[in-house]
Order: C-alpha cells, then sequence, then structure tokens
C-alpha cells in the first residue's frame, strides 16, 4: 500500500492542482489517450479541480472498445464452434457484437473460458490434444508481449491446436489521425505509461514537432495525472511542443528492448480498423508469415463477416474526443452496463463506463429508466 498512498495523497494533490490554476491563462483541451487515465480522472474527480480553462478530453485509449465489430463477430462465429475452446481475458465477455456476446454464447452452450494469461490458453492446448483452442488477443502494445509469447510458445512446442484471433493497434498512429482530423481541436496528449514501459517514446517526439503539441508520459494514480497535467500545460502556456517523461519509476527512452525484439520477430504492422473511427494506416500487428499457420481467420471460414453498427451508437465520437459519453442520445437510457450499444460502456477502460459508474453525469430519471 506504500506506493498506492504515495502517489494518492490528498495534500500534495490540492497543491499540485493550485499550480495548475496559477500558471492557466488560456483555455486547453488536453487528451488523455488512455481508458485507465479516463477512469482515474473521473473516479477521483480530478477534472473538477482543475481550472475551467482546462478540459480533458478522453481519447481512443480503451483496447477493448476500439476492437471493431467484425472481428467481435468473428470471434462469436469461432467459439460457437463445436470442438473450439475459445479463450479470452474476461473484459471481452460482455461486449456486444452485432447480435449477441461472448456470455450469451457460453449460455448456449459455447466452450468459453475466461483465462488469466494467453500463455493459459497454450497450456490448454496442451493438455487437450483433441480440441481446437482460440485465445482472442486484443489491446495495445502493453498486452502485446504477453500474446506473442504464446503464439511463440505455441510454434516451439508444436501444438497444431492453437491459434489467436489477433487484434492489436498501435497508439503513435491514432495520435496521427487525431490530429489530422479535421474536427481536431486537442492541445496537448497524456501518453500511456503502460504502453510506453514497453515500447518507450522514441517514436512521440517527431509527433510532437510535427503537430506542434506537448506529449507528457503519464502515470495513472492521481498525482502522476496532476503532474502529467501540470506540465502539459506549463509547456502549452510556453508555446513549447515536446515530450517529457512524468513516469520515471517505470518508463525509460528505450523500454522494454526483449519484448520490443519478440514483437518484432512474432508480429508485422498492417493498416487497422478501430471501432467507431475506421481504418488507420499501419496502426496495427497481424501474425508474419512464419506464424500465419497459429492465425484463427485463416483456420476458420469468418474473413466474409460484415457488419453494421447501431446507428443509436456514438462511441465512434467518444473514441475520437468528439463528443462526452454524457452527451450521447443514448447514454443511461437505450444504453447501459446491462444493456451496452457498444464497447465503451461495459469495457473497464471504457469512458462511457466511467461516466455511468461513478454516476456524476447521470440524472435520478435515468437512474430510473436503467
Amino acid at each position: 500500500m506504500k506506493y498506492l498512498d504515495e502517489f494518492r495523497n490528498g495534500e500534495i494533490a490540492q497543491r499540485l492542482a493550485a499550480e495548475i490554476h496559477r500558471i492557466t491563462t488560456r483555455p486547453w483541451k488536453i487528451m488523455e489517450v488512455c481508458g485507465g487515465q479516463t477512469h482515474s480522472i473521473i473516479r477521483n474527480g480530478i477534472d473538477q479541480l482543475l481550472p475551467k480553462e482546462i478540459e480533458m478530453v478522453h481519447g481512443p485509449g480503451c483496447p477493448v472498445c476500439v476492437t471493431p465489430l467484425e472481428i467481435l463477430d468473428q470471434a462469436l462465429a469461432i467459439a460457437s464452434q463445436p470442438n473450439v475452446i475459445f479463450c479470452s481475458f474476461g473484459d471481452m465477455l460482455r461486449v456486444p457484437g452485432s447480435e449477441k456476446d461472448l456470455f450469451r454464447v457460453r449460455g448456449e452452450g459455447g466452450d468459453v473460458r475466461i483465462v488469466y494469461s494467453p500463455l493459459d490458453a497454450v497450456k490448454l492446448a496442451r493438455q487437450n490434444p483433441e480440441r481446437d483452442v482460440v485465445f482472442f488477443g486484443v489491446g495495445f502494445e502493453t498486452t502485446a508481449p504477453a500474446n506473442a509469447m504464446a503464439v511463440h510458445s505455441a510454434k516451439q512446442q508444436g501444438l497444431k491446436n492453437f491459434s489467436a484471433l489477433i487484434s492489436h493497434v498501435l497508439v503513435p498512429p491514432a495520435i496521427s489521425a487525431i490530429m489530422q482530423s479535421p474536427q481536431n481541436q486537442i492541445n496537448a496528449f497524456l501518453a500511456a505509461g503502460h504502453v510506453c514501459s514497453v515500447m518507450g517514446y522514441r517514436q512521440y517526439p517527431e509527433l510532437a514537432e510535427r503537430y506542434h503539441v506537448p506529449i507528457v508520459v503519464a502515470g495513472f494514480e492521481p498525482l502522476d495525472i496532476f503532474e502529467g497535467i501540470r506540465r502539459t500545460v506549463k509547456q502549452l502556456e510556453a508555446g513549447e511542443a515536446r515530450v517529457e517523461n512524468a513516469y520515471k519509476r517505470i518508463v525509460t527512452m528505450d523500454g522494454n528492448i526483449p519484448a520490443q525484439k519478440l514483437l518484432e520477430e512474432v508480429f508485422e504492422v498492417v493498416d487497422r480498423a478501430w471501432r467507431g473511427i475506421g481504418v488507420i494506416p499501419a496502426s496495427g500487428w497481424q501474425l508474419r508469415e512464419s506464424y500465419r499457420e497459429f492465425d484463427a481467420t485463416h483456420r476458420y471460414p469468418v474473413q466474409d463477416i460484415h457488419t453494421v453498427e447501431s446507428p443509436l451508437c456514438h462511441s465512434g465520437e467518444v473514441l475520437q474526443g468528439v463528443l462526452k459519453p454524457n452527451q450521447c442520445p443514448a447514454f443511461g437510457k437505450e444504453c447501459t452496463p446491462r444493456k451496452p450499444l457498444g464497447a465503451t460502456m461495459v469495457s473497464s477502460e471504457g469512458a462511457c463506463a466511467a461516466y455511468y459508474n461513478y454516476g456524476r453525469f447521470i440524472s435520478a430519471d435515468q437512474l430510473t429508466h436503467a
């Protein structure tokens, strides 16, 4: 608890908030890229302690939320196969596909299992040679090394009954896409500390210079976020645009080199569709040709699945920072955690879930109808 309490000190938080108030003279929009940071901001009321000129904009940094509907429907189709053991982290089970979710598939008899590591799925494949085991691997750069290790391990062990449904996305191309959008109003970014712990932050100086935006690597505890915002505002007020590391206890410039080497061996960069956003060039990973035999989309007839998003769901605008969750007409009405229209309402890192679960933006009437 020492290290948690150390970064949740109320007195220090008040001092940091006062310093941000002191140095702020103009309106600024700062995007926190990571959904974990969004939840920390809303849960701890950080946005309410900032000057009225500072608006925190919630970015597309929820890996569950940006997983395309087509991939979710592919997962549902594969999980429904009679000889398949379908493995996933728990946060994917309630994410709605076109007609149902993985919980529903399990209720209908599908062998859907929650695992705590992708290597658990590899172990299941080894223990069940007569069954096909499929692991649903989604996420940003943070979770990718473990998923790459699972595929690498399956190949080393010669497991022909293991495959992975991969939907990995990358942060730097998403920042470029946001800055190039005609709707963009973002002045600065808080970069996700856990992503940078793996990849380092060598890619960010070029982005800061190209778009003239400060980028501050930040953690997830309240003091981490306050310090990230303070450094960002200080740069903005001075007209500067550079990268700073405010999470030095975890993040280095180079990141985790062995993990990066494994990622380079197993994955290759491809254009990737983001749910609610569209295709972002060179923004994702897929298995390289040398590992393609472990690609679930090559083992199962799911390539031709096409989907249409609910017209009531505005999660795309939420993920782009164009719309706050409580500005969506369906928020808290047609869309709640019990009956979600999109992943942003059920993911543990979804912005809509943060707004709903911490209740500050829900009227009594909305709660009555939830």
